[in-house]
């Protein structure tokens, strides 16, 4: 009924201007040039509020973090190459497109094709700009070999070796359904719509040649990664993210985000980085009915500010050889001193992770915590000491359940007339 009401109203417009005269015609202009106007606004927000696909490294590693996640783990379904390859074109093709806030497919694919197929856009972007989406895409290690260790695609030889099977850390609690995949799509933008459109479209693109393993929403941003933005906070009320180093500070993420030098069958990866994923359920009401003290002792910061325990203000590094009465003002299994460089052998990680929330669960408590991202050089010696150490030791783990995990090798960016992974696979 709402397209046959359209065509009528269409329809008594043209009449109008047959008949009417100057004065009707220049009001049907009116109406003309408001829809016009308001499409030009959409294409200029769309303009404005995007960042660029192509580059030297993906987007959505060192990008301001947005508010909003949708991330989710394929498993690839097809058994040659060449499908995966013709499924990894297809996606570049449409990100670029939802990251410029156009349809996948082209203009109208959403509303003006055959009325005897799907459309190649879903549809729920259409009217919303861009909102800042990035879209990173990276292999796990089962792209490269089964669970036997079999060579699944050709790609056996090119496994870094820094893309290992991520162990088991003390205290894990691990859902196979919500670990591990074959490849990941992280999608972040300042509208949670866009960036579920984004993921919905990849999927269904990627249908009959890979299938989704697990996926997670994600609202709120719990890092900045920028000097711009301020610090945000977590579930349990703290700011997060203080110390994350920041991507004005080129020095430190050549050190410690980006590989570079790399050279052999692993050269695809220079410019890229491996992904690091928890989902990290927080025990909220056991969290709530702690005092004061006892959250300021075991995150090492103050809840109001942010400041170290030894004093300062948000910033300021923390002290922790400074004593009070009854020992050092920041606990030593605290969080922040667990995870700070100084206890790691220096090594820092660009942490860009969201909290979420998963409803109840049987029980009637919160589903609900930390979907942790973090981006590093290396995860042998940028991730896995250090959650091996704050597994056993940190104060903060007596309120946390990992129950996911992951790890993911991010290819380098993509230039204007490749696929994303293109040089991986030209490698073979």
């Amino acid at each position: 009924m709402a397209s046959e009401s359209a065509g009528v109203g269409r329809r008594k417009v043209l009449s109008a201007l047959g008949v009417g005269g100057v004065g009707l015609a220049v009001g049907a202009g009116g109406v003309l040039g408001a829809q016009a106007a308001q499409s030009a606004g959409r294409q200029s927000a769309a303009a404005t509020d995007s960042v660029p696909f192509y580059g030297a490294h993906q987007a959505g590693i060192t990008t301001a973090v947005p508010d909003r996640l949708h991330i989710a783990a394929f498993d690839v379904t097809a058994t040659t190459r060449e499908e995966l390859i013709s499924m990894l074109k297809e996606w570049t093709a449409a990100i670029a497109a939802m990251t410029a806030g156009q349809e996948v497919g082209g203009a109208g694919s959403a509303t003006d094709g055959s009325y005897e197929a799907p459309p190649e856009d879903t549809g729920e972007a259409l009217d919303l700009a861009a909102s800042h989406l990035t879209v990173t895409v990276g292999f796990g290690r089962s792209l490269f070999v089964d669970s036997s260790g079999a060579d699944r695609f050709g790609l056996k030889d090119h496994l870094p070796e820094a893309l290992i099977a991520m162990p088991h850390f003390p205290k894990d609690a691990l859902e196979p359904e919500r670990s591990d995949g074959d490849i990941v799509v992280q999608a972040c933008a300042d509208d949670p719509q866009v960036a579920v459109h984004a993921i919905r479209n990849l999927a269904r693109i990627a249908f009959g040649t890979a299938r989704v393993r697990w996926s997670q929403l994600g609202f709120g941003r719990t890092s900045s990664t920028s000097t711009a933005q301020i610090t945000p906070r977590n579930l349990f009320g703290f700011k997060d993210g203080t110390a994350n180093p920041k991507s004005e500070d080129g020095a430190v993420m050549d050190q410690h985000v980006w590989v570079r030098g790399v050279s052999g069958a692993s050269a695809w990866m220079n410019d890229g980085t491996y992904m690091v994923t928890r989902r990290i359920r927080m025990t909220i009401e056991t969290w709530d009915r702690s005092s004061l003290a006892e959250q300021e002792k075991v995150i090492g910061r103050t809840k109001k500010t942010g400041a170290p325990l030894s004093g300062g203000e948000e910033f300021t590094e923390p002290k922790f050889d400074l004593a009070g009465r009854s020992g050092p003002l920041i606990d030593e299994s605290s969080h922040v001193a667990m995870a700070h460089p100084s206890r790691n052998n220096g090594v820092q990680m660009l942490r860009r992770g969201f909290n979420y929330t998963d409803g109840s669960d049987n029980l009637g408590r919160l589903d609900a915590g930390l979907f942790f991202i973090a981006f590093v050089v290396d995860p042998r010696t940028h991730y896995v000491p250090m959650q091996n150490a704050m597994a056993k030791n940190d104060l903060l783990a007596e309120y946390l359940r990992h129950t996911g995990s992951g790890l993911f090798a991010i290819p380098g960016g993509v230039a204007d007339g490749e696929y994303i992974g293109q040089r991986l696979f030209e490698a073979v």
